[in-house]
């Protein structure tokens, strides 16, 4: 196996810290890297509806990836197609960020209870809040993180939602975040992702080493509750799994895109039980999810 790879990110603040974090992983194990920054037009200000859901996020990386321009390639795991290019394999997880929302105030005194205008460019942060408050207003909003944060000084917007894991890996979080432990996260919410070349047998066997298996476990439940939905990154379906002990608490939700209804589940499983999102997703297809999907 080559000592030395080429890694390939997206260019925005959060896309590097991430590949950054990665590279010091993989040193550990004696391999040398560089980044390689790739533009990605998902970047533009278009809402993500416009763009599709399917891999709008990752296709440049892909790309690059089947051309060899890069070795691996860094995603939020989030944002990760359930089917992936032919070719075109995930390969570890590094143990797993914060996966909640936060609501990032204008003003960290006032605590909005009154009708207020929230600023999201995802459907499923969208319907939440209006699941939650019904009388507010909700605004599209895109971007990279900063970018976002300069909106809520200059547009007429009373906060935003975003991940934690990006505020936190940016030193962004302050006193004006508030975390929604109400709010069910996307699934994977938090993870980042290697994936590789399936041709690259040694280079593969070498940073499998690397894997964190809980992140791992936890995420392919999620995973599997969004496929089995027929859901992408941005539909309104939230899920979270977490070992405790000896169990699997998994939670997810689908939410109409007003917030009128919500269908939740919420149940433990044993660690070991196999597919716990699908059969998680199959109890929450019988309360009607499929229809508010669709």
């Amino acid at each position: 196996m080559n000592n030395f790879i080429r890694i390939g990110t997206r260019s925005s603040a959060l896309a590097v810290w991430q590949a950054k974090y990665v590279q010091n992983i993989i040193h550990s194990l004696g391999i040398k890297s560089e980044l390689v920054l790739i533009d990605s037009k998902i970047d533009m200000e278009l809402p993500l509806h416009e763009l599709g859901t399917q891999g709008i996020f990752t296709t440049e990386l892909d790309n690059a990836l089947i051309n060899k321009d890069i070795s691996i390639a860094v995603h939020s795991m989030k944002d990760v197609p359930t089917n992936l290019p032919d070719g075109i394999v995930n390969v570890f997880m590094p143990e797993r960020g914060p996966y909640q929302d936060v609501f990032v105030k204008k003003d960290s005194k006032n605590n909005y209870e009154k009708n207020i205008i929230v600023g999201t460019g995802s459907v499923r942060r969208k319907s939440q809040w209006l699941h939650k408050y019904p009388t507010h207003t909700t605004k599209n909003l895109r971007g990279n993180v900063p970018t976002r944060l300069k909106k809520l000084d200059d547009l007429e917007i009373d906060g935003i939602i975003l991940a934690k894991a990006g505020l936190e890996r940016l030193n962004l979080f302050g006193k004006n975040c508030e975390v929604l432990n109400w709010m069910v996260p996307a699934p994977a919410q938090g993870a980042i992702v290697v994936s590789a070349l399936e041709s690259e047998t040694k280079l593969i066997n070498e940073l499998k080493k690397l894997n964190h298996n809980a992140t791992s476990l936890c995420v392919k439940h999620e995973r599997e509750f969004m496929k089995s939905l027929e859901g992408g990154c941005n539909s309104p379906i939230g899920a979270i799994s977490k070992i405790v002990g000896n169990k699997i608490l998994f939670k997810g939700c689908v939410t109409e895109k007003d917030g009128h209804m919500q269908i939740e589940i919420e149940k433990e499983f044993n660690i070991e039980t196999l597919h716990v999102g699908i059969i998680a997703a199959k109890e929450i297809i019988k309360k009607g999810a499929l229809k508010i999907i669709k």
